[in-house]
């Protein structure tokens, strides 16, 4: 079987503990590069995971080396220009959440996708859970009938600790464009497809400076459906607590864990799964099936699940909401 080519640019902490240890297990890939401007960790890595090619600059690697989609995994202030050249150089991509700092670098890299003829695809590993997966699967089978309210939210330490990640020029932002960006994804996913009316949010900073540290919001829909959700690095919380709920006329779906009931007159139907699986598997279980469908999408030209348009319309959406935060007010979109 011939291998798919991947590079890997950023060997941060995702890189290392999820990128690199699941791609280097697939029969059909060969982690053909990767790059990183830090000479120690770059060296470091490549010592791990037996790798020959290692570059500190990216553009170097792109005109050296033979490669079919590369995996972009540093700060977001740089994903615009990596992701762009990346396209430019005829290779596919994913890039890890959030797209880009904003709705206009996010359109760069769509304009670039359609002008390269290339796909980009942007990590929102959610998706991938199996459970969020079944969850769909019963939403959309009809078996809970109309999808009406959705209430969502995450509340966990911050994602990094290193300091751009605070710094509000090269993350974007905060709490919203790290966890609030994913479960709004996910909420949207399993809606399925209906216009959004008007966000209504209120943002805290009570242990940041620059970014929110807590977001709490409602997202209306032309058809009244709603979406609530609530996401913090600063509530206290005794463990990472992530949650979705989907409520229907005739029944609802609990995620984390995977609980759905179906509603009648004798009482319910309980089609909840007799186990569930752990956290730590279903996060794992979730990069893994990302990642094997990225190389699928390459292999095979095929669509990409978590697309670059999605990805788009989510940053339009992100800025109605930071812009409903600082105006303080509802904004209709």
């Amino acid at each position: 079987m011939e291998k798919t080519k991947l590079a890997v640019v950023g060997l941060g902490g995702i890189a290392q503990l999820a990128h690199l240890p699941i791609l280097t297990k697939l029969l059909n890939v060969q982690v053909a590069a990767v790059a990183d401007t830090n000479k120690a960790r770059l060296n470091a890595v490549g010592d791990r995971y037996s790798l020959k090619n290692l570059y500190q600059d990216y553009r170097e690697m792109l005109a050296k080396e033979e490669i079919h989609g590369v995996i972009i995994a540093t700060p977001t202030d740089t994903h615009a220009e990596i992701a762009v050249n990346c396209l430019k150089a005829k290779k596919d991509v994913l890039i890890e959440k959030p797209i880009a700092r904003n709705y206009e670098e996010a359109k760069e890299i769509q304009a670039a996708a359609k002008k390269y003829k290339k796909q980009v695809m942007v990590g929102m590993k959610l998706r991938y859970r199996p459970d969020a997966m079944l969850m769909r699967s019963l939403v959309n089978s009809g078996e809970l009938g109309d999808i009406f309210y959705v209430r969502c939210g995450w509340l966990r330490k911050q994602s990094s600790e290193q300091k751009w990640f605070l710094n509000k020029n090269q993350s974007g932002g905060g709490v919203l464009i790290d966890l609030g960006i994913l479960v709004l994804d996910l909420a949207l996913w399993i809606m399925n497809g209906h216009k959004i009316k008007s966000v209504s949010v209120e943002t805290f900073s009570h242990t940041t400076k620059e970014v929110e540290d807590t977001a709490i919001g409602m997202i209306r829909f032309t058809d009244e459906r709603v979406i609530s959700f609530e996401v913090s690095w600063g509530l206290h919380s005794e463990w990472d607590k992530f949650h979705l709920a989907a409520f229907g006329t005739k029944g609802t779906a609990h995620l984390n864990p995977l609980k759905a009931y179906k509603r009648l007159e004798s009482g319910h139907i309980d089609y909840t799964l007799p186990t569930s699986a752990n956290p730590t598997n279903l996060y794992k279980k979730a990069f893994e099936n990302e990642l094997k469908h990225f190389v699928a999408a390459v292999r095979d030209n095929s669509p990409m699940v978590s697309s670059c348009e999605d990805a788009v319309m989510l940053m339009q959406l992100l800025e109605a909401i930071y812009k409903s935060a600082e105006l303080n007010k509802e904004i209709n979109l």
